[in-house]
């Protein structure tokens, strides 16, 4: 039987199309690279979020989500807790639908400023594992 929880994330996953990710790696050992990766390879469009700018997944790096110049579903977070609220303001700004913070990152400020904005927060748990939990994919390994 599937939770309320899960019927959302269900929700999230069939309803988004391109996931921002803030603090996108290039170092593949890091989850902050293999997570997108394994996201762009099921079909999401990654938009990725670092200072050093370039080109990562085939895609412009934006150096913030205010750059960002395509509309954005998930907010997709792998940047300190601290840093998780300020996030939040600028997923709101952006027009996103999800902020979702990564595992081990927990904001009860960030929940709130999104929330209160209409946003749909996760919080502590991986998109990529999710997904593959969900049965929408293999998982990403």
């Amino acid at each position: 039987m599937i939770d309320i929880a899960e019927r959302e994330q269900l929700r999230i996953y069939a309803e988004s199309r391109t996931i921002a990710v803030v603090g996108a790696s290039v170092d593949e050992m890091k989850a902050a690279h293999r997570i997108p990766r394994y996201l762009q390879a099921q079909g999401y469009r990654i938009v990725p979020i670092n200072l050093r700018g370039g080109q990562l997944f085939g895609e412009r790096v934006f150096h913030s989500l205010a750059e960002v110049d395509v509309p954005i579903d998930v907010v997709d977070v792998f940047r300190p807790a601290g840093e998780a609220p300020e996030i939040a303001r600028q997923a709101i700004a952006i027009g996103a639908k999800v902020l979702w913070l990564q595992l081990g990152i927990v904001s009860e400020e960030a929940r709130q400023i999104a929330e209160a904005a209409g946003l749909t927060v996760v919080m502590n748990r991986c998109m990529g594992a999710t997904h593959g939990l969900l049965g929408l994919g293999p998982g990403p390994g």
